[in-house]
C-alpha cells in the first residue's frame, strides 16, 4: 500500500510513477478528494462528539423548559454524529480500495514502458555455438525424456495440462539444485524456512498478489485461504504486526516451498515441457530491512543470485525492468535471463524486487526509531526453481543426449557427473 503522507506531500511523484507504469495518474486525485472527505469528516465527527459530551453535562443539570430544549438538541447532534461517522467509515472504505489500485512507486532510474522496454544492463558468459560443434539442440522436454527424468503426459492424465512428473534424476536434479541454493543462501546469513503453501487473504492481499493478477492466484472457497505463487508471501506475512529490531541489520529469510499459479492469461505461451506450469518448487529469499538500506540489500539479492548462476555455468544477461512490468509491489525488478539453445532466446530464471514500504505498510511490520514506529522495507529474490532443470539440460546437453552435470552440482549428485539416457524406467 502506498504511503498517504508521500501522496499527500508530492503527488506529482506518484502521477510520474503512474504515467511510468502506464497506469491511470487521475487515480492520485481521487484519492486525495476521497482522503479529503474522510478528514474532514472525521473532524466534524470529534468537533460535535464533543459537543455531545459538554451537552451531557449540561442536561444533568437543566430542568424544566431548558432540560427539553437541550434534549432536543442532543438528539440532533446524535444524528449528525452518525451521519459524519456513516459518511467518515464509507470514505474509508472508498479510499482503500482506490489507494489499492495505485502501485508502489518506481525508484528512479527505472525505464518506462511496458515488458519490451527492459533495459540490458550486462551478459555475463557466451552462448555455445551448436552449428560450429555440428549439433541440433535438444528441447529440455526431449533430453528430459531420454533421461527418464521428465514425465509431461502422465503428468496430464493425473492432473490435467501443465502439470508434470520429475522422475529419477530429474527428481535428484531438482532437489541438489534447491539445496544447493540454500546452502548459498545461508551461508550468506539467511535463516532456512519451510514456509505454508497456504495463506489468509489479508495477507496475500497484503504481499499485492490480489491485485491486477488476482486470477493467477489459486482459491479455496470452502477455507477462504488462497495457494501460494511464492514463499515470498508466507515470508512477508511472518512479522506481521510486528515492530523488529534491525540495528543490526536486515532480517534475511530463505524459504523453500511449493508454488501454484493458475497461468490465467497464458493460453498458448510456453506449453511444452515444464517451463510454465502450475506448481514448481523454489527457494526465495526476503529480507526485512531499514528503508536507507533497501538499495544496498537489493544489490545483495541480485549477486547472491549471479552466484548461482555461476555454480550451474549458465550464460544470461542482467535485465532492469521496466516500470509497466514491475508489479505493484515492486519500486524496481533485475530478472536474470538464462539462454536457451533450443529456442535461441533469454529466458527468464530469477528475479529480485525492491517493494520499499508498499507490503510491510499493509501488514503492519515495523521497526523502532528514536522512540517512534516506521515501516520497514521488504526485498525478495529467487535462488532456483524447477524451471531452472530447462537451462541446464539445454545449454549442457552432449551429441549422444547425455547431459553434463555442472561442477558445482556434483556433490549434490553423489558426483555424479553426466546424467546419460535411460532406455527405460527412471533416470539414474
Amino acid at each position: 500500500m502506498i504511503d498517504l503522507r508521500v501522496l499527500r506531500d508530492t503527488p506529482d511523484v506518484v502521477r510520474t510513477s503512474q504515467r511510468l507504469r502506464g497506469d491511470d495518474p487521475s487515480l492520485v486525485d481521487a484519492v486525495l478528494d476521497l482522503d479529503a472527505r474522510r478528514r474532514a469528516a472525521l473532524t466534524d465527527y470529534e468537533r460535535l462528539r464533543a459537543e455531545q459530551k459538554s451537552l451531557g453535562k449540561e442536561v444533568a443539570q437543566a430542568k424544566g423548559d431548558a432540560k427539553a430544549e437541550l434534549l432536543t438538541r442532543g438528539k440532533t447532534l446524535a444524528d449528525q454524529v452518525k451521519a459524519l461517522q456513516a459518511d467518515a467509515d464509507a470514505a474509508a472504505v472508498e479510499l482503500d480500495e482506490v489507494v489499492s489500485r495505485i502501485g508502489n512507486v518506481v525508484i528512479d532510474g527505472v525505464p518506462a514502458g511496458g515488458e519490451d522496454d527492459y533495459v540490458v544492463l550486462r551478459h555475463i558468459g557466451t552462448p555455445r555455438d551448436f552449428a560450429a560443434e555440428g549439433l541440433r539442440p535438444r528441447d529440455h522436454l526431449e533430453l528430459g525424456e531420454m533421461l527418464a527424468a521428465i514425465d509431461t503426459e502422465r503428468g496430464a492424465k493425473v492432473s490435467g495440462a501443465r502439470f508434470y512428473y520429475l522422475t529419477g534424476i530429474g527428481a535428484r536434479l531438482e532437489l541438489a539444485l534447491l539445496t544447493a541454493a540454500m546452502d548459498k543462501a545461508m551461508a550468506a546469513g539467511f535463516t532456512p524456512m519451510i514456509t505454508p503453501t497456504l495463506v489468509k487473504p489479508e495477507i496475500m492481499r497484503g504481499t499485492g498478489f490480489l491485485g491486477a493478477h488476482a486470477d493467477e492466484v489459486y482459491r479455496l472457497e470452502a477455507d477462504d485461504l488462497y495457494l501460494v505463487g511464492t514463499s515470498e508471501v508466507a515470508l512477508a506475512g511472518y512479522h506481521s504486526d510486528e515492530i523488529l529490531d534491525l540495528a543490526d541489520g536486515p532480517r534475511r529469510y530463505a524459504g523453500w516451498s511449493a508454488c501454484y499459479r493458475r497461468e490465467a492469461g497464458s493460453y498458448g505461451k510456453d506449453t511444452r515441457g515444464i517451463i510454465r506450469v502450475h506448481q514448481f518448487h523454489k527457494v526465495e529469499m526476503f529480507s526485512y530491512a531499514k528503508v536507507e538500506d533497501a538499495q544496498a540489500e537489493h544489490a545483495r539479492l541480485l549477486a547472491l543470485e549471479e552466484e548461482m548462476l555461476a555454480l550451474v555455468e549458465l550464460p544470461y544477461r542482467v535485465i532492469d525492468t521496466a516500470a509497466g512490468d514491475l508489479g505493484s509491489s515492486a519500486a524496481r525488478k533485475f530478472d536474470c535471463e538464462a539462454w536457451l539453445p533450443s529456442q535461441e532466446r533469454f529466458l527468464e530464471l530469477t528475479s529480485t524486487s525492491n517493494c520499499t514500504t508498499f507490503q510491510a505498510r499493509r501488514l503492519g511490520v515495523r521497526e523502532r526509531v528514536e522512540g517512534e514506529t516506521r515501516t520497514v522495507a521488504t526485498l525478495n529474490g529467487t535462488l532456483g526453481t524447477t524451471r531452472w532443470i530447462v537451462a541446464i539440460l539445454e545449454n549442457h546437453q552432449q551429441a549422444d543426449g547425455s547431459v553434463r552435470v555442472p561442477e558445482g552440482l556434483r556433490p549434490y549428485l553423489g558426483g555424479l557427473e553426466v546424467l546419460t539416457p535411460q532406455a527405460s524406467g527412471a533416470g539414474a
